[in-house]
């Protein structure tokens, strides 16, 4: 992180979050932040879904909500980025405060609640977006609809056209009930209504499902059986948690999912997990508490094929996902590897 990169993110943190996201955003959409090319080489380049990757490190989710930065993400060292989520009609979200930072454990707790304007808008923002990265959407359902699985549906018909891949996001803890979508027969009927959408489209994309960290043995099993029928593209794994265990900041007792470094362990057990019910038929995309290139390679040794961040941003700065591909590139040139493909899973017994 250079000096005034480093002054940069110091002077956010002394913001609100939710003001200090906002500032960042904006100063993404003017063009503020130093370009960067996705950092490649032959070993970081990768294949998920059809979707070929200059490298494995991804833009979570949640950042860019409405898809208003994607010529700065394009240019910030991601191998590939998601927007949203985004619902079928714009909503606010919950009541503000709704985002808490947890500066001594590196981490946050948002309870947004699917904020966005709507899959309308967003769907004109992807029409412009620029070409070169791989760009998916995430999913989302309205608060008040009547029938939330219907939802999901709707807005992969209506942005579909404009992304590579879509993500049906069930895993959310600040939607009321969204989570009990996660539930087999929920989760089988929602994807049945989706993948009928998907199987209509012009032009067929890749569907992901992303899961959460707060899942038993027997739900695991659920889902991947469910995600095999269905013919699911790729699980991302995993989305916020509602766990608190060894918090020390002071808004640890804040209601909402919880990201960043305390969620490290818990996502990569719940990777691995799946990783090893799947038996390599579908790919996994870990999420939770990456925020240096040895994390990731832990992500990817569990079994992931790529990975997604968004938490260590906050702390770490626009420099981070260059730093981890170099990284990365590092430690699998040191085990001898070719390819990162070749590094999936070769240690998931540790995480099991």
């Amino acid at each position: 992180m250079s000096l005034i990169e480093r002054l940069a993110v110091v002077a956010l943190r002394q913001f609100d979050p939710e003001l200090a996201h906002g500032l960042a955003m904006k100063a993404l959409e003017l063009g503020l932040a130093t370009p960067q090319k996705p950092f490649t080489s032959d070993r970081l380049k990768t294949n998920i879904a059809g979707l070929d990757l200059p490298n494995p490190v991804g833009l979570a989710a949640g950042f860019d909500k409405n898809a208003k930065a994607l010529g700065a993400l394009a240019k910030s060292g991601f191998g590939f980025i998601e927007v949203g989520a985004a619902t079928p009609l714009p909503q606010p979200g919950n009541p503000k405060p709704r985002l808490f930072r947890l500066t001594q454990d590196q981490a946050v707790i948002n309870r947004f609640g699917f904020n966005n304007e709507g899959a309308e808008r967003i769907a004109k923002q992807l029409s412009q977006r620029p070409e070169g990265i791989v760009t998916g959407l995430n999913l989302g359902a309205n608060k008040t609809s009547s029938d939330r699985a219907a939802d999901f549906a709707k807005v992969l018909t209506q942005c579909a056209p404009y992304v590579d891949f879509a993500t049906v996001n069930v895993s959310s803890p600040n939607t009321e009930k969204l989570r009990e979508l996660q539930g087999k027969a929920a989760l089988s009927a929602l994807l049945d209504g989706v993948m009928e959408a998907r199987d209509k489209l012009k032009n067929s994309i890749p569907v992901f499902l992303k899961i959460a960290p707060d899942l038993d043995r027997p739900a695991l099993a659920d889902i991947a059986e469910i995600a095999l029928t269905q013919k699911i593209d790729a699980i991302i794994a995993t989305n916020t948690s509602l766990a608190r265990i060894g918090l020390v900041s002071k808004h640890r007792s804040q209601a909402g999912g919880l990201s960043g470094k305390p969620l490290f362990e818990v996502s990569t057990q719940i990777l691995a997990q799946m990783a090893a019910l799947l038996e390599g038929k579908i790919p996994l995309i870990g999420v939770g508490g990456v925020s240096n290139a040895q994390e990731a390679y832990h992500k990817i040794c569990a079994g992931a094929s790529a990975v997604q961040l968004y938490t260590a941003l906050v702390y770490h700065g626009m420099s981070l996902p260059s730093n981890i591909s170099k990284g990365l590139d590092e430690l699998l040139k040191q085990d001898g590897y070719s390819n990162v493909s070749q590094a999936v899973g070769s240690k998931i017994n540790k995480w099991l």
